[in-house]
């Protein structure tokens, strides 16, 4: 898989400009358009055109390498995924070790419109195959336990099984890895995380090859109000411009904290896809341009595994990840069902010497 080329989208906007217009983009904060006569082919109203947005969709289609279509959050876009492909009677299987909150929006709200919801492990997401479903939703790497599914083996047992697949890829993002070349039908992502990466807006986007689930979402968009607001857009398409050089040092600086990590005595167990006998291993080896920039630790205890997300002053105590802060927090907070010591990790942009320092001297503290 060739990543998309960041040069060629740094440029999208400034190739076709037109002699006098600004090189960055405008932000267009308005609910109504000038609107004279027919409305055919003209932005008309807030919930369903914005210049601003219709930007950023080419920046996140030329990422993706399809059409997309943007959301004021990632669990908008996953939602908008779902309700556009499934009815009453549909049956979905998903990870039961995945992002908690698609796991809430199936059992809560598709259950009672009559969608049939069956869960399985990410790494034994294959066994009993996949016939009679109709929506297969996967997530690779797994968050938080970044195992892996084989997406090239899944996409071609479930389309030739009748189904359809969405792929959570929020973890890696378009540049470590572009599900719909792998074969998955629609691609869904938080861009709160990395593709945002400053911490400071809530987004989402829906990527895929197929004209009719596009129109589909996009229906499901303009009746829903399910839209992103044009402030929200412009940040999100600022941060996409660094995005190639914050995602490269984070994923750098991820294998080397990894490596430290995985000698030092208080880290029971670690979990990072870049690490050789890691079990997601050569699956990444296989599907990815990178290793990431997640990684999971595994302290004695969930007294000592406080004390080290609380005292590290290169690490910010916070839920999310992918920021230029290095974050971590203990997911069994949120009824992940992992050790009371485990630890997510998302590391930032800190230069990497410095963040392991301030890394390892909080682990020589406990």
């Amino acid at each position: 898989m060739k990543p998309p080329k960041t040069g060629e989208m740094l440029h999208l906007r400034g190739n076709a400009l037109d002699k006098g217009e600004p090189v960055a983009l405008p932000l267009t904060q308005s609910s109504m358009f000038h609107l004279p006569g027919a409305p055919e082919g003209q932005d008309f109203y807030g919930r369903v055109n914005n210049p601003t947005w219709e930007h950023l969709e080419q920046v996140l289609a030329h990422l993706e390498g399809a059409p997309c279509l943007s959301f004021p959050s990632g669990m908008a876009a996953i939602s908008a995924a779902l309700f556009a492909t499934v009815k009453s009677g549909s049956r979905i299987l998903i990870p039961s070790d995945g992002y908690y909150v698609t796991r809430v929006l199936a059992e809560r709200f598709l259950t009672n419109l009559g969608v049939s919801v069956t869960e399985r492990p990410t790494t034994a997401f294959t066994a009993g195959g996949f016939d009679g479903f109709d929506v297969i939703f996967v997530e690779s790497p797994s968050n938080p336990g970044l195992d892996m599914m084989d997406l090239p083996a899944i996409a071609a047992a479930v389309r030739a099984a009748g189904g359809i697949t969405i792929a959570d890829n929020t973890t890696m993002t378009p540049l470590g890895q572009r599900p719909l070349d792998r074969g998955i039908d629609i691609v869904v992502a938080s861009d709160t995380k990395a593709m945002g990466g400053h911490s400071d807006l809530l987004m989402g986007h829906v990527a895929s090859h197929c004209a009719q689930i596009m129109e589909r979402i996009a229906e499901w968009r303009r009746v829903s109000g399910a839209i992103p607001g044009p402030h929200e857009a412009w940040l999100l398409h600022r941060g996409l411009e660094t995005l190639d050089v914050r995602f490269d040092r984070m994923c750098s600086s991820a294998q080397v904290l990894a490596e430290q990590l995985a000698g030092h005595q208080m880290v029971k167990h670690i979990r990072y896809p870049g690490l050789p006998d890691d079990p997601s291993h050569t699956l990444a080896r296989a599907q990815t341009t990178r290793f990431g920039f997640l990684l999971s630790i595994t302290l004695e205890s969930e007294a000592k595994a406080e004390a080290f997300i609380n005292t590290c002053p290169l690490l910010r105590p916070a839920t999310s990840f992918g920021g230029v802060h290095s974050s971590a927090e203990r997911r069994a907070r949120w009824g992940d069902d992992v050790d009371p010591g485990f630890i997510r990790l998302s590391v930032g942009c800190e230069p990497v010497e410095e963040l392991w320092h301030s890394i390892e001297a909080s682990l020589n503290r406990l």
